[in-house]
């Protein structure tokens, strides 16, 4: 096969990624946002190369998700990822904008909402990210809340992160998590990560020691017929981590600063995570990539040991 597989409903599936899913090999699906929309360039490139390279060696397929002139694509090319990596015109894309993506032949890097559902729609079970959107800072009176939670709790996934993006309000977001039936598992602690940094100072009820013991809850998850997403919460390594002193202080001034030139809505996001960046001189970049490698990597051995167990 030389041209990837088009499913119903424009969906595209490249050949290796279906092969891989036909014969039991292990699959890892990735967004595209990371590096359309959430690294500075060529780190974005670099990165989204090294963690499909750390893939392959680790006998996982990477499952790269974006939109190419209106495409849903999973399993980007090479050459796709280049593209969308240096294309100023790429739109971000949640799921509520696939459908005017597709009409219009939009580009675009997928959120975790538009990723996690192209990829269960393409038989993909693991996914991994940096970090969760979530409820944000004063929602009682905005409503604020990322599309990625009510999505996920529709969704029988595993998703590997570092938890919620810092600035977002973390113990309301663990409270819709409960109310949307989203299981939480920290990866060998109950501390839940706050990105950035390894604790956000909020506790879950459970952890996970190994791969193979996530795998085991996302099969009894399956066996009981629950439908949503299997939250892995992977902490970044404190030796690496923002110092929380410094994340709190930068934080704080961040969120002054975005009140005092009116900042809201979906403006917030990026707002904040550039004060954090440039306020402590690219040390929270440096912080994102590691998340992200690390996460790539819990996640492909989850993958793994779904594949395994389930006979393949």
């Amino acid at each position: 096969m030389t041209s990837p597989r088009q499913t119903l409903g424009g969906l595209l599936v490249a050949p290796n990624v279906q092969d891989a899913l036909d014969r039991g090999i292990p699959v890892l699906a990735l967004e595209s946002t990371i590096f359309t929309h959430g690294l500075p360039r060529p780190r974005n490139l670099e990165v989204a190369q090294e963690a499909e390279d750390r893939l392959r060696d680790s006998g996982v397929v990477p499952a790269t998700i974006g939109v190419v002139d209106g495409r849903p694509t999973v399993g980007l090319s090479p050459a796709q990822i280049e593209r969308l990596s240096n294309d100023d015109a790429v739109v971000k894309l949640s799921l509520r904008d696939l459908p005017v993506a597709a009409a219009k032949g939009l580009s675009g890097g997928t959120t975790v909402a538009a990723t996690a559902f192209l990829a269960h729609r393409a038989g993909i079970r693991v996914f991994a990210t940096g970090g969760l959107g979530g409820v944000h800072r004063d929602a009682q009176q905005t409503f604020d809340e990322s599309a990625d939670l009510p999505t996920l709790a529709a969704l029988p996934l595993v998703v590997v992160s570092a938890g919620v993006k810092s600035i977002l309000d973390i113990p309301l977001t663990l409270e819709r998590m409960e109310t949307l039936n989203l299981t939480v598992v920290g990866y060998r602690t109950t501390d839940y990560p706050g990105f950035y940094i390894a604790d956000s100072g909020l506790d879950i009820d459970y952890s996970a020691d190994s791969a193979t013991e996530i795998a085991d809850i996302a099969r009894a998850r399956d066996a009981l017929g629950i439908a949503s997403t299997l939250l892995v919460a992977r902490p970044v390594d404190p030796e690496v981590q923002l110092p929380p002193a410094l994340h709190d202080e930068v934080l704080a001034r961040a969120l002054q600063a975005a009140a005092a030139a009116g900042i809201s809505g979906h403006d917030t996001t990026p707002f904040l995570l550039d004060q954090m960046q440039r306020e402590t001189g690219g040390r929270s970049l440096d912080v994102n990539v590691e998340v992200y490698r690390g996460n790539v990597a819990l996640g492909a051995e989850i993958a793994a040991a779904l594949a395994g167990g389930d006979g393949c």
